[in-house]
């Protein structure tokens, strides 16, 4: 079997112009399919680690999905907020150990601004179970303290005592800023991979003091409160956008959720955030198979390619053939070569297009978790990738015996008989 391959190689390199071609085509088709599978496993599991330890999410009463996608990846809008009264009597409830409250709606330089207290750092839990730590200074301690994200001050190259202006809005550019009250980085965490590395963080009163001369999204006409007369005003929030609840006991988490939903004085809708994540997958579940078939159709594709080629060489390799035949190969020989030389196709074409995607990993990571917040881990190949090329070897083989039956056919004499 050695000499087979031996010579499957040799006739694979007597044709190299066309089998370069052929293996473009094939690592191609798997560096798309190889590249779908990795996406939606790391988005998946960049999705599953971005919260962790929270039983509920409190907002106001909308769709579970889109209260998730705000509340923890910063993506969307709150259809309305939540008065702070509604959020002091369910944080005041005995079932509940700890709350987060959240306040959106703002942002600098294309990354969300986030008001917050001081437990969020504390108690947000991601990746299981792994809490948040400062790589440099620490939590807001001052009115305009902010802490940034890790791929904020990356991507800003911001230091500790960096000035930052808020503006209004979530877009990446806003001619509404709250530049009269200038915030200072008093704190960079560590890198997390989530949304977190893409948030300024600033204290619940700093956000409401932003916008104590602000209504309706737009400056009050004639008035104007400096950041020193903020100061001295009463900065408890009169509303926040969402908050996140952790319980004392986890079999309290359905009856808490059936009180919040059936709360009287304004409506709110409690999730669990594995619940909707799971709705979310769901809901994303065709645009994946649609990907995966798309995928596989070019794998296909490749694949026809590398079964023409073989088919178009064999009418000029019939000589070769003939030769071989009566020197002592065997049709089964004949047979052999030609699947030989397609599962070697095959084989380089796959470990080619996963090289180049894991180069195309290690070019693109940083700016596809900056552009899109998502993490694609640049690890060994998995069980699933080793799968996938094992079937398009092993597919890569079964196109290989179109041609090789073919030869099989041949005659000895026919092969005799051309003449150049």
């Amino acid at each position: 079997m050695s000499a087979i391959f031996s010579l499957a190689w040799k006739s694979l390199l007597n044709r190299r112009f066309t089998v370069l071609l052929t293996l473009f085509a094939i690592a191609l088709s798997v560096v798309l399919l190889l590249g779908v599978e990795t996406v939606r496993r790391d988005a998946k599991l960049s999705f599953a680690n971005t919260i962790a330890g929270t039983d509920l999410i409190v907002g106001a009463r909308s769709g579970s999905i889109q209260l998730l996608l705000y509340s923890v990846f910063r993506i969307g809008h709150a259809t309305n907020n939540i008065s702070w009264r509604s959020y002091q009597d369910i944080a005041a409830l005995p079932q509940v150990a700890w709350t987060i409250p959240i306040m959106l709606g703002d942002s600098h330089r294309g990354y969300a601004v986030m008001g917050t207290s001081a437990d969020y750092f504390q108690q947000y839990r991601f990746a299981r179970d792994r809490s948040l730590h400062f790589a440099e200074g620490g939590p807001f301690v001052d009115l305009y303290d902010a802490v940034i994200g890790a791929e904020v001050a990356r991507a800003l190259d911001y230091t500790l005592g960096q000035e930052i202006i808020v503006a209004h809005g979530m877009g990446a550019t806003s001619f509404a800023k709250h530049d009269d009250k200038p915030f200072r980085v008093a704190g960079i965490l560590e890198h997390t991979g989530t949304p977190v590395d893409r948030t300024v963080h600033i204290s619940l009163e700093g956000f409401e003091a932003m916008h104590v001369d602000w209504r309706g999204g737009a400056p009050i006409p004639g008035m104007t409160i400096s950041a020193d007369e903020a100061r001295a005003m009463d900065l408890t929030p009169r509303s926040i956008t969402a908050f996140l609840v952790g319980l004392e006991s986890r079999r309290d988490v359905f009856r808490l959720q059936r009180a919040v939903n059936d709360y009287r004085q304004e409506p709110l809708l409690a999730i669990l955030p594995g619940v909707a994540l799971q709705q979310l997958w769901d809901l994303m579940r065709v645009a994946e198979t649609a990907l995966l078939m798309i995928s596989v159709c070019v794998v296909v594709a490749g694949l026809i390619g590398m079964l023409a080629v073989l088919l178009a060489s064999l009418e000029s390799r019939r000589r070769e053939l003939a030769i071989l035949r009566s020197v002592g190969a065997r049709p089964r020989h004949i047979m052999a070569l030609l699947v030989s030389e397609a599962a070697l196709l095959a084989l380089l074409g796959a470990v080619l297009g996963m090289l180049a995607l894991y180069g195309l990993l290690a070019l693109t990571q940083g700016w596809v978790e900056a552009r899109f917040g998502l993490y694609l881990a640049l690890s060994a190949p998995g069980i699933p990738e080793l799968r996938i090329v094992a079937l398009v070897v092993g597919a890569g083989c079964l196109a290989g015996l179109v041609p090789a039956w073919r030869a099989y056919r041949y005659a000895l004499v026919d092969g005799m008989t051309l003449r150049n």
